[in-house]
């Protein structure tokens, strides 16, 4: 099993849309969406993991990652492999943009982006990941920041 920690980034414009990646998996199945991001390198703090990994699939160079919101610890296959991840989700707040991947390994796994209404979310008939994404994003918007990130959600496929 390979153990990795991760940060995404859950984009959001002042219309309230948040943008997403629909991917699908190498090994074969449905397609979902998550949130931009990726791996945490070695000595790399979560914000600058951040600033790479949008910099690499989104050409977004230009935003100061935002508070956590989210924690999920997920166990999954992707590739031939078993993976553990530690991942955080971040805010970050952005005027619309048209995003550009740069990453080639990325790409092999991009179906497309999309912006999506926040308020559409609790709606989709896809796959949305985190699972409970919808709330997250209405729980920020109403709320604001958690003073205290909840516990970390586990996910095992």
């Amino acid at each position: 099993m390979i153990h990795r920690r991760a940060v995404s980034a859950l984009i959001i414009t002042g219309e309230r849309d948040v943008l997403l990646m629909r991917i699908h998996p190498p090994h074969g199945g449905n397609c979902f969406w998550i949130a931009p991001g990726g791996g945490i390198e070695a000595g790399e703090t979560p914000e600058a993991a951040l600033q790479r990994e949008l910099a690499e699939e989104l050409g977004l160079i230009d935003f100061e990652p935002g508070p956590a919101v989210w924690r999920r610890h997920h166990i999954f296959n992707w590739g031939g492999r078993r993976i553990s991840q530690r991942e955080e989700y971040r805010i970050v707040h952005s005027d619309r943009f048209a995003p550009v991947m740069a990453d080639k390994a990325e790409a092999k796994v991009l179906d497309c982006f999309r912006w999506w209404p926040i308020a559409d979310l609790s709606r989709a008939e896809e796959r949305l990941t985190p699972l409970s994404l919808a709330g997250i994003l209405e729980s920020y918007l109403r709320d604001g920041a958690p003073s205290e990130l909840p516990d970390e959600e586990v996910l095992i496929d």
